[in-house]
């Protein structure tokens, strides 16, 4: 139980972080990248929240859903670094903040067996 309140509180900092960053990104891709990458960010946290009220396979489903939208969330935050939308540093403190949140993912899928 403690392990999944670390990840609320764990991606509640990711989404406060990320999203303000994600306004500045170009303008052009507001309504593709940018919007896919929010969007990944937010079904995480989603579906971390209906895993949270669900038991069963339907706990499982939700946790998987998680994972696939964080894998998606990783994907999107590589392309804003490697088109320099995020410099070295703002890159490197992200994906540190998504591979803790990925432990913790992780161990509540395990959990969940």
């Amino acid at each position: 139980m403690a392990e999944e309140l670390v990840l609320f509180t764990r991606l509640f900092d990711l989404l406060a972080w990320l999203l303000p960053k994600a306004e500045s990104f170009p303008k052009a891709y507001r309504f593709s990248v940018t919007q896919r990458l929010m969007d990944a960010a937010l079904d995480c946290q989603e579906a971390v929240l209906s895993a949270q009220s669900q038991r069963g396979e339907a706990r499982k489903a939700a946790l998987r859903d998680a994972d696939a939208a964080l894998n998606r969330l990783r994907l999107y935050l590589r392309l804003a670094h490697h088109w320099r939308w995020l410099n070295d540093g703002q890159y490197e403190h992200v994906s540190a903040m998504v591979a803790e949140v990925g432990r913790l993912l992780g161990g509540w899928i395990r959990q969940a067996g």
